[in-house]
């Protein structure tokens, strides 16, 4: 609010500032105003804010001070304890393990163990955050330089920043920023409708959305296998073995890290498809000829997930196109298909019984059912919209506002003056989400699915104690 918009554009009310800071630091890029009211300093505002926003840095965060935590080294004798119940075992890929006899006697026997090991898991702990630290730099380094590259050196991206005033190294910074932590925002009105030609920018951001986000776990994994083999550390071995021990949510089993690559893969080939097969021919890839297509469709199904962006208006697409946005919007980010049911085995070889679920998990309700009693309640608020404006406001419309907020990703049919019934002489189409349309109370009410959508891992185990059957 201290800062001033760009000259000439009028400054946004307070609610409507107070809506875009929370949309940038959930990482939603849920809009109430068009983007290019922002001046150069308000944009660097939002990338920090999306910056400290997102999933991957505030994890490394959490990483740094768990490490702190742990001042006192594992005793001989719990590291004995540790390597008795579980054996290690040698891997030649990321967490496969190969069978490898080894004398489990020996491995128990407290002075065959040197005092190093003592200090593995700190050591260890402190080895992933820099591994994940380095990750996170490196993708928004490379990220910037290549866009910062591409729209210097090719002409019709140069024209379009230069035509808007927006600077080359702002939008480099702030594209890169959005995309890694899977906001969404774009500096343009038009989000990346604008680039829709610009295939080479696309095929730059499509692997930071999914760095950033869905497949994070894997390439991490992946990362850390690498360095195991080059550098040969006993940390890495350690990371690889014991990854449910750093006790960093990001970093999953060898086996979970394929089956949610696969998924993720999955998805984005049968959205693809989907999206192909019903939108080739129809007005949202108008004037793109067949490689523009398949670009542009593979970058708006990767977006679908989580990150937002959009090259299409989503208001002309497919109903159909929609409800399936819907479900991958609502889908968390590590969901993958396991075939087969882990089972936890107790210390004395027995399956562990579940615990007791807690009160507080009985009493919450499931994330699906507050969905369902937002989307009720935004109904009642936007109740005379509803009669007035039904092809506006509908209820896919607005159901796809709240999952898209929910799920932290920034889709939007938007509005269109044109759907009116009643023809009204004052109203002008603008770039901005169709939430800029409701009311205040509406507003109030998705900036709360925002911030629930944001932590909704820890909301994620409600509603347990509802039998349906």
């Amino acid at each position: 609010m201290v800062s001033n918009p760009r000259p000439g554009s009028l400054r946004p009310a307070s609610l409507d500032i107070f809506f875009t800071s929370v949309s940038s630091a959930t990482v939603s890029s849920m809009s109430t105003v068009e983007m290019e009211v922002f001046s150069n300093t308000q944009l660097i505002i939002m990338t920090i804010l999306m910056l400290l926003g997102g999933e991957v840095l505030t994890s490394i965060l959490g990483l740094y001070l768990s490490s702190f935590k742990i001042s006192k080294p594992e005793t001989k004798e719990s590291r004995v304890s540790s390597v008795c119940r579980n054996p290690p075992k040698h891997t030649s890929f990321p967490g496969m393990e190969i069978e490898k006899p080894i004398n489990v006697d020996v491995e128990c026997n407290i002075n065959s163990l040197d005092d190093d090991h003592s200090s593995l898991k700190p050591s260890s702990i402190k080895f992933l955050a820099w591994v994940a630290l380095g990750y996170f730099s490196v993708v928004h380094i490379t990220g910037s330089s290549l866009v910062a590259m591409y729209t210097s050196l090719v002409p019709s991206a140069r024209q379009i920043l230069s035509s808007k005033g927006i600077e080359i190294q702002t939008f480099s910074v702030f594209i890169t920023v959005s995309t890694f932590s899977n906001c969404g925002f774009v500096p343009t009105n038009e989000n990346m409708v604008a680039f829709k030609k610009n295939s080479g920018l696309l095929l730059i951001l499509i692997p930071q959305i999914l760095l950033g986000n869905t497949l994070y776990p894997s390439c991490l994994r992946f990362l850390i296998w690498v360095l195991e083999k080059i550098t040969r550390k006993v940390e890495f071995r350690y990371i690889l073995m014991n990854s449910r021990e750093m006790g960093y949510g990001h970093l999953l089993s060898f086996s979970h890290s394929c089956l949610l690559a696969v998924t993720v893969l999955g998805f984005v080939l049968v959205e693809f498809i989907i999206f192909c097969s019903m939108e080739w021919s129809s007005g949202a890839l108008d004037g793109l000829n067949s490689n523009q297509k398949l670009i542009g469709a593979l970058f708006q199904v990767v977006n679908s997930r989580h990150a937002g962006e959009s090259v299409v208006d989503l208001s002309i697409i497919s109903p159909a196109i929609l409800v399936l946005f819907v479900v991958m919007m609502y889908l968390p980010p590590y969901t993958s298909f396991m075939p087969v049911k882990q089972q936890v085995i107790s210390e004395n070889g027995q399956k562990c019984k579940n615990r007791r679920k807690s009160l507080v998990q009985c009493l919450l309700f499931s994330p699906l059912s507050i969905l369902a009693i937002v989307v009720i309640l935004i109904c009642v608020s936007e109740r005379e919209k509803l009669k007035k404006d039904p092809l506006n406001f509908n209820v896919l419309n607005i159901t796809m506002e709240v999952v898209s907020a929910y799920g932290n990703v920034g889709f939007s049919t938007g509005y269109s003056c044109k759907r009116q019934l009643e023809p009204d002489s004052s109203c002008k189409d603008a770039w901005f989400g169709f939430v800029g349309r409701w009311s205040n109370m509406g507003k109030l009410i998705l900036i709360f699915v925002m911030f629930f959508g944001r932590l909704k891992k820890f909301s994620i185990n409600g509603g347990k104690a509802w039998k349906l059957s």
